[in-house]
């Protein structure tokens, strides 16, 4: 039978934001081809967890880009700076400079490569850490980009940027999943997970996550290394 869906690409950490993303843009009728990123991060952990969720829920295609980010530092994610325990005020430790800007610039390499019409991340800005890079004007100045920077938009075909999480709670993306029937168990969230995936329970990630299920009134299935670090 030919598959007539159209083309999407889906960024996915491995995290349980683009994990709903991913089954988002697949109840939304399209063909997903979901894009990971090794930019030097902390731990694999969430690489390894993004290539079961892309299998687990019918990618059609997942690739892993490497992009060394480690190499300019300058975050607690990518450098030799310690990760808070809470984000704190202002914009904290943990924001990657330019992180999101260089993912959705692959993708949407990629997207013009597959015809994509639409290219799906999971920022959010309700329930996040104040990252500049996951607020609604980044997304309107990244659509103005995808228009005039590719082929594709100056054939008047840029693909869309989507970011159906942009305006919700934690909550709300957590009952989004298990309404899509999102296995949030394969996850990983923490920003210094250990080999096996497990989440630390003391960092701002850890934190919102857990925040998240308890509003939402959802059982929270989070491995960590120390039962007693449970947010």
């Amino acid at each position: 039978m030919t598959d007539t869906r159209t083309n999407a690409v889906v960024l996915l950490s491995g995290g349980m934001d683009s994990a709903v993303v991913l089954a988002i843009a697949r109840e939304q009728g399209h063909a997903c081809h979901a894009l990971s990123v090794s930019y030097g991060q902390r731990h694999t952990a969430e690489l390894a967890a993004a290539a079961k969720l892309a299998q687990a829920q019918g990618a059609v295609a997942h690739k892993t880009v490497t992009v060394d980010l480690r190499s300019i530092g300058g975050s607690a994610l990518t450098d030799d700076i310690d990760v808070p325990e809470h984000g704190g005020d202002g914009i904290p430790v943990t924001y990657v400079p330019a992180r999101n800007t260089i993912m959705l610039s692959v993708a949407m390499g990629w997207a013009e490569v597959l015809g994509a019409e639409a290219i799906y991340c999971g920022v959010n800005a309700v329930d996040y850490s104040g990252y500049p890079d996951c607020r609604p004007a980044f997304i309107d100045a990244f659509q103005s980009l995808a228009a005039v920077a590719t082929k594709a938009g100056v054939e008047g075909r840029a693909p869309r940027i989507e970011a159906p999480l942009l305006h919700l709670s934690k909550a709300d993306i957590a009952h989004r999943g298990i309404e899509l029937g999102v296995d949030f168990g394969q996850t990983v969230s923490c920003y210094q997970a250990d080999d096996d995936g497990r989440a630390c329970g003391h960092c701002d990630a850890c934190h919102l996550r857990a925040e998240g299920f308890r509003a939402a009134g959802i059982a929270d299935p989070t491995r960590y290394v120390e039962a007693a670090n449970r947010p």
